[in-house]
C-alpha cells in the first residue's frame, strides 16, 4: 500500500510539473453564466475587460463589474464596449489570470495595492438533478491587500435588459421584492410571449431575470440607468436611494439595469468575500407535443423566491462540493489524457450542459432536451445526443435516459411511420414532431442508418452502465424494427446523409457501415441481457459476419477507405470507439491500430481532418478517434493539435466543433452539446466510468 501511495504521489507530481510547463490556456470564449440555450452568457476575449459579455449567439448579454479601491473605480468587465452604451468610465484593473474549471470560471486581477478575484460559480453537479437544474449562478468577489496596507473597497455589478429580450427594441418591465427580508431585483419583457417563438438565433423574451445579494449589510441596490448607477458608485461607493422611473425626453429610451453595490469595508491581507446570485425563471421551458413543460427545479411547485432562498441557504455547501468535484475530475482527466486533454474537456463541461434544458413531464418523468445551436435549431436531435452521450454516460446515465425517452416515445406513436429512428422532435423549444428532411411526410433527406444505429448503440451503452436492460425491454418492438432495418441496409449503406450532413450525401460510407455493424452487435447484447438468447446469437453472428466483410471491402493498403467504392480515400473511423467501450470486440484490433498509424501521418497544424475531401474536422470526432489509440502517447499526439486550435483560433465563440485544421477558423456551429463527446476518453477507463456513474446512480 505504501508503494501504491508513493506511486500516486509521483504521478500527481508529474502531472503538476506538466501543467507548470504548459502555458496557460486561452479559451476562444469563456463561460460565465451557462445554464441552458437561453441563459448562457460568455466572454469572447482574452481579458474580461476587452469586450462586452454576450449570449452564446454573439448578441449582447451585458454584465458590468467594477471595483472601487480607496475612492478610485476600476472596471473588471468590458460591458461598456460591445455590451453597453457610452465610453468606459473607469480604467481596467489589470487581469493576471483566468482559469476555467468544470463548475467555476475564476478571474484574478491586481492593482491599486490589491488583489481581486471574480468568480462565476455554477453548481453544475450532474449527479444532483435538483441542484443541476437550478438556473442560478453565483458571482463571487474576494478582495485582499497586496502591499501590506489597508484599503477601502467596494464592488459593483449590474445586469442589462438585453438578458430578457430577443431584440433590443422590446420594452422591459422592472420590479423589486423582498425574500426573507432581503432585497431582490427583477426584470422581464413587457409582452411575456411565453414559448411563442422557435428557431436558432434567438434569445429568451419571456420569464424573469433576478439579482439578489448574499446578505443585506453593506448592500445597496437600484433599478437604474447604467450611467447614473456607475456615477453614483464612483462618487460614493453606493447606489442611488431611489429607482429611476423617469421617462425619456426624446430620442431612444435608455433601458434599465439591475444593479447592486457591496461595501467590503477595509481589506487587508485576509480576503474579504461577498457574492450575488443571478437567476432566470423561464416559467415554462419546453413545449412537448402541445404540453407546456416546467423546468425540473419547478416540478413540485417551487417558484423564484424558493430558488433564491435555496441558493442562499446552500451556497457554502455547494461551493465545497463543487470544489471537490472539480479537483477530482481535473485530476482524473490529467491522468487518463494529459494536461491538454483536461483543460479542453473542462472548457467543454458547462457548454455541454448549457445546450440542454432539463424539464419534468406531466407524470414527473425527467426529459433532457438538447438544442442544435447554430446548426438548424432542432430539438432532441438524435445525432446530437449521440456525440454528446459520453458526458451523460459518465456523469449521470439518468440524463441519457432523459434524452432518449422523448425520442423513443415519439417513435412508437402512430404518426412516426418509418422503419428507422427519427432525427429530431422539432425546432427548439417546441418538441412537437420531426421537422428535418422529410419530417413525418416522406423519406427524403432522412438519416435512416445513422439514427437507427445511434439509438441502438446508446440504449446498449445505457444498459451496460446500469447493469440491466430493463429500459430497453420497454421499447423492444422499436429496437427490433431498427435492428432489422440495419440488418438489411447497414453493411453497405445507400446514398444517404450521416451525422456529418454538412459534407453531403455519400453512398457506401465505411464509417457509417461501422456504426450499423456495432448497432447490430449492440442489439445482440441487449437481447442477451433480456434473456433472448436465440436472437442474441443470431444478431451477434450477423454483426461478426459483417465485420469480417467490412475489413475486406474497406481495405486500402495502409488504411481503410472513406467509401467502399473509392480507392485512395480515407476518413476518421470514430464510430469504431464503441467496439471498445461496449466490449463487443467485433473488429480485429489491427483495424484501429492501422488507422491510428495512418492518422498520425495525416494531421495538420490544428488537427486531423475528417476525411480526405476537405481540411475541416469535427472536434468531438477527433477525440473519439484519439481514444482508439492503444497508448496515451498516441492519444496525446492527436489531442495536442486540437488543443492548439482552441488556443489559437480567431473565431472567438463558445467552442465550435467544426473548424479548419489549417487555419483554426470556425466552419460553422458553436456552443453545441456535442463537445460532451470529449469525455469519451474517460469511458475508456472502465474503473473510472463505473465510479462516476455509480456515484450518480446511487443518489
Amino acid at each position: 500500500m505504501r508503494t501504491l501511495r508513493l506511486a500516486a504521489v509521483l504521478c500527481g507530481l508529474t502531472f503538476a510539473l506538466r501543467a507548470q510547463t504548459l502555458a496557460p490556456m486561452r479559451p476562444p470564449a469563456v463561460p460565465l453564466v451557462a445554464h441552458d440555450p437561453y441563459f448562457s452568457i460568455w466572454s469572447a476575449a482574452d481579458r474580461l475587460t476587452d469586450t462586452g459579455t454576450t449570449h452564446w449567439t454573439g448578441k449582447p448579454n451585458s454584465l458590468t463589474a467594477l471595483v472601487r479601491i480607496d475612492g478610485a473605480v476600476y472596471s473588471l468587465t468590458g460591458a461598456f464596449g460591445r455590451g453597453g452604451r457610452g465610453a468606459p468610465a473607469a480604467n481596467p484593473l489589470p487581469q493576471t489570470r483566468v482559469e476555467v474549471l468544470p463548475t467555476r470560471t475564476v478571474y484574478e486581477f491586481a492593482g491599486a495595492g490589491t488583489r481581486v478575484a471574480l468568480s462565476f460559480f455554477t453548481p453544475a453537479l450532474p449527479g444532483d438533478l435538483d441542484v443541476l437544474s437550478r438556473p442560478l449562478t453565483y458571482i463571487e468577489w474576494a478582495v485582499s491587500s497586496s502591499d501590506g496596507k489597508e484599503h477601502e473597497a467596494a464592488v459593483y455589478f449590474d445586469a442589462g435588459s438585453d438578458l430578457v429580450v430577443n431584440t433590443a427594441d422590446q420594452p422591459v418591465w422592472p420590479a423589486r421584492f423582498q425574500v426573507d427580508g432581503l432585497p431582490v431585483l427583477r426584470l422581464g419583457s413587457r409582452e411575456q410571449p411565453v414559448l411563442a417563438k422557435r428557431g436558432d438565433d434567438l434569445r429568451i423574451d419571456w420569464g424573469y431575470l433576478y439579482l439578489a445579494a448574499d446578505r443585506a449589510d453593506g448592500a445597496t441596490q437600484a433599478i437604474t440607468n447604467r450611467q447614473e448607477g456607475r456615477a453614483a458608485f464612483a462618487a460614493t461607493g453606493r447606489l442611488p436611494d431611489s429607482d429611476d422611473f423617469s421617462e425619456p425626453r426624446g430620442g431612444r429610451p435608455t433601458p434599465p439595469a439591475l444593479a447592486f453595490a457591496l461595501n467590503l469595508g477595509k481589506v487587508s491581507a485576509q480576503p474579504v468575500s461577498r457574492y450575488l446570485m443571478i437567476a432566470y425563471d423561464d416559467l415554462y421551458a419546453i413545449e412537448y407535443f402541445e404540453r407546456r413543460e416546467r423546468a425540473w427545479w419547478r416540478r413540485n411547485g417551487a417558484d423564484a423566491a424558493e430558488l433564491l432562498r435555496l441558493g442562499r441557504r446552500d451556497h457554502g455547501a455547494l461551493l465545497a462540493r463543487a470544489a471537490a468535484f472539480d479537483e477530482r475530475l481535473m485530476g482524473d482527466m490529467r491522468r487518463v489524457g494529459g494536461e491538454r486533454y483536461a483543460r479542453l474537456a473542462s472548457l467543454a463541461y458547462r457548454q455541454t450542459l448549457a445546450a440542454h434544458k432539463l424539464v419534468a413531464d406531466a407524470d414527473g418523468t425527467a426529459m433532457f432536451f438538447p438544442k442544435e445551436n447554430f446548426s438548424n435549431g432542432c430539438i432532441a436531435t438524435v445525432d446530437v445526443i449521440y456525440p454528446s452521450a459520453p458526458f451523460t454516460l459518465l456523469f449521470n446515465p439518468r440524463l441519457l435516459r432523459a434524452q432518449l425517452q422523448p425520442v423513443l416515445d415519439y417513435a412508437r406513436m402512430g404518426r412516426w411511420r418509418w422503419p428507422f429512428a427519427p432525427h429530431d422532435l422539432g425546432t427548439y423549444p417546441l418538441a412537437n414532431g420531426q421537422v428535418y428532411g422529410g419530417g413525418e411526410r416522406t423519406e427524403e433527406n432522412q438519416m435512416p442508418v445513422e439514427e437507427s444505429g445511434n439509438m441502438l448503440i446508446l440504449v446498449a451503452a445505457l444498459a451496460k452502465v446500469e447493469g440491466n436492460a430493463e429500459y430497453a425491454a420497454r421499447y423492444w418492438p422499436e429496437l427490433t424494427k431498427w435492428a432489422e432495418y440495419l440488418k438489411e441496409k447497414g453493411l453497405d449503406p445507400e446514398n444517404q446523409l450521416s451525422t456529418d450532413d454538412f459534407a453531403g450525401h455519400l453512398a457506401h460510407n465505411a464509417n457509417l457501415s461501422i456504426k450499423a455493424i456495432l448497432a447490430l452487435g449492440s442489439y445482440g447484447m441487449l437481447a442477451e441481457m433480456t434473456g433472448n438468447k436465440a436472437v442474441a446469437a443470431q444478431f451477434r453472428g450477423t454483426a461478426q459476419d459483417f465485420a469480417r466483410r467490412w475489413t475486406a471491402m474497406a481495405a486500402d493498403g495502409d488504411h481503410y477507405r472513406l467509401a467502399f467504392d473509392k480507392p485512395g480515400t480515407w476518413s476518421q473511423k470514430y464510430n469504431l470507439v464503441w467496439d471498445k467501450l461496449l466490449g463487443l470486440n467485433l473488429f480485429p484490433p489491427e483495424v484501429a491500430r492501422t488507422e491510428i498509424a495512418f492518422y498520425l501521418a495525416k494531421q495538420n497544424r490544428y488537427g486531423l481532418p475528417l476525411d480526405n475531401r476537405r481540411t475541416y474536422t469535427k472536434l468531438d470526432w477527433v477525440l473519439w478517434t484519439a481514444t482508439l489509440a492503444e497508448n496515451q502517447a498516441d492519444f496525446e499526439k492527436i489531442v495536442a493539435p486540437a488543443y492548439q486550435f482552441a488556443n489559437d483560433s480567431e473565431s472567438r465563440v463558445p467552442l465550435t466543433d467544426w473548424y479548419d485544421t489549417l487555419s483554426a477558423k470556425q466552419q460553422g456551429f458553436q456552443a453545441r452539446s456535442v463537445v460532451g463527446g470529449l469525455f469519451v476518453k474517460m469511458l475508456a477507463d472502465p474503473a473510472l466510468w463505473k465510479s462516476y456513474a455509480a456515484q450518480a446512480l446511487s443518489r
